[in-house]
């Protein structure tokens, strides 16, 4: 018989309850009894953030967003994130005016925090997370004269900023991927890039001017790790947030330093490179984000202007001239080509008739 400081104790191979029958043995054991507590979200944060996120600038926005979310929900401990908790705290952070791609990236910050809770047993319930909608918005660049001026600009403040600008534009890296460039990454005609927003490392061709840029002027003492080590995220930007002030952009919202793998993107793709390859070129980890910049390829889409533009008295299906040849309507041989220009067709040699009588 078991007894009751058994259960309490969880003892597991030496007490069972066991109903037998004429076919079968059922056995049923007792697992340890386990306190269920209550945390809050802030408290949950505190115990798995160095595990669940790398040091760096990401980790600082989540735990901003977690302790937003600590404040909505009145530092409330809790042993079950439920539905209805879910659905207020997105409800309450869309009347403060976040958009749903905010929303999006605050709730996936929460989810994975919750699950890493719930996996560890600390809560025993998780609510569904639904990606809200997200609606495509402009995507800014810079044009050629936007970018000579902004440069100017940014060269009279620091020589290091322009360098790290110029190697910007022309790889499309992402800021904290140059920043943590060193020498060992840059071989011959290449660059490596190791530390990557999605884990993957990629190797990309320079171009002439980033060549240039990559070295550094003769100087006294020790070479700095890599080619822009000098330089902090924080600094980077006070210099270019005054340099974009004083070119007239200050006002431009979208101006930040993340625009320049914007307008390397678009340079790609409106320069004809498909989209497979940029997606390579920039490290994308799926096709659908470099998909946000197919719709500058409009060079195929130039032939339907030519049809529209057609006289109404011409036929828009006539073959001649047409910019869109079909594969039914193209000639494929010199007879076809005689046919569509009205003229008589060349009579092809029959073959000898064999002889019927033996010989």
């Amino acid at each position: 018989m078991m007894t009751t400081e058994a259960i309490q104790e969880g003892e597991p191979s030496d007490h069972f309850s066991m109903f037998s029958s004429q076919n079968s043995t059922i056995r049923y054991s007792y697992n340890k009894i386990r306190e269920v507590k209550s945390y809050r979200v802030g408290e949950l944060f505190l115990a798995y953030r160095d595990i669940l996120w790398d040091d760096g600038r990401h980790k600082y926005n989540v735990s901003s967003f977690i302790g937003e979310i600590d404040e909505l929900l009145l530092g409330e401990r809790f042993s079950a994130f439920d539905q209805s908790t879910l659905d207020n705290l997105i409800g309450t952070l869309r009347q403060r005016g976040n958009s749903n791609a905010t929303i999006n990236r605050k709730m996936a910050a929460l989810s994975k925090l919750l699950r890493k809770a719930h996996k560890m047993g600390d809560i025993h319930s998780l609510p569904e997370f639904r990606r809200q909608k997200e609606r495509a918005g402009r995507i800014r660049f810079l044009e050629r004269d936007e970018e000579a001026r902004l440069f100017a600009a940014i060269k009279s403040r620091s020589e290091d900023a322009y360098r790290l600008s110029v190697f910007l534009v022309d790889t499309g890296c992402r800021l904290g991927e140059a920043l943590g460039l060193i020498w060992n990454d840059i071989q011959e005609h290449r660059v490596s890039f190791w530390i990557t927003k999605s884990g993957r490392s990629r190797t990309i061709p320079m171009t002439e001017r980033v060549k240039e840029v990559i070295k550094l002027p003769p100087q006294e003492g020790r070479r700095p790790k890599g080619p822009f080590t000098k330089l902090s995220q924080a600094q980077f930007r006070a210099i270019w947030n005054d340099a974009k002030a004083e070119v007239g952009l200050g006002a431009d919202d979208q101006v930040v330093p993340h625009i320049l793998r914007h307008t390397c993107a678009s340079r790609l793709v409106q320069g004809g490179i498909d989209i497979r390859r940029v997606q390579m070129w920039l490290g994308h980890q799926t096709l659908s984000m470099t998909m946000r910049y197919a719709h500058l390829a409009t060079n195929d889409l130039d032939g339907c202007v030519v049809v529209l533009e057609k006289p109404r008295d011409q036929p828009a299906n006539s073959g001649e001239g047409s910019v869109f040849l079909s594969p039914v309507t193209t000639p494929s041989s010199p007879v076809a080509a005689r046919k569509q220009k009205g003229e008589p067709a060349a009579a092809s040699p029959k073959a000898p008739r064999k002889s019927s009588k033996a010989k």
